[in-house]
């Protein structure tokens, strides 16, 4: 699968997500979507950024905008993280990950001085025609929100 590009359509992909979902991109076709990848629930950044997700979410509703986040997590973590914050949107278990290779978003970390492969917090919008029209990586948590506001502002 070759990876994903601002301007192309994205390659149908599917996944298990929380709410007994069979995620696969063409299900949504006319349907925006935003997807962001996080690196692990229950992780201090990554609830405050499903937060600011979860508290933001009648803007994205007016527009039409459907909201996924995903993570290595499996369904059953997500199913907790999500009821235990409330999100009013699904989240995508990606174990394998083969969305994250499509999307490029495994990257050499380092925690602690110790290195390892994980989730680059990057966020991806796309279009109703599966055309991405946007993203955001190495994003940084605290101004996030508002700049994925702005950016469906000009949807």
């Amino acid at each position: 699968m070759s990876q994903v590009e601002i301007g192309k359509k994205i390659p149908d992909f599917s996944g298990q997500a929380s709410s007994d979902i069979d995620f696969k991109l063409s299900n949504y076709k006319g349907t925006p979507l935003l997807i962001y990848f996080y690196p692990r629930d229950n992780t201090p950044g990554c609830t405050q950024e499903g937060k600011d997700f979860r508290d933001n979410y009648a803007a994205f509703e007016k527009k039409g905008i459907q909201i996924f986040g995903l993570s290595r997590d499996s369904v059953k973590v997500h199913e907790n993280f999500k009821a235990k914050h409330e999100f009013p949107f699904d989240l995508i278990s990606d174990k394998e990950e083969t969305i994250c290779n499509l999307f490029d978003v495994i990257k050499e970390k380092k925690l602690y001085g110790k290195v390892h492969m994980g989730i680059e917090r990057s966020t991806f919008l796309i279009d109703k025609n599966g055309i991405l029209i946007n993203e955001w990586r190495k994003v940084k948590v605290k101004e996030h929100i508002a700049q994925v506001l702005e950016a469906i502002e000009q949807i």
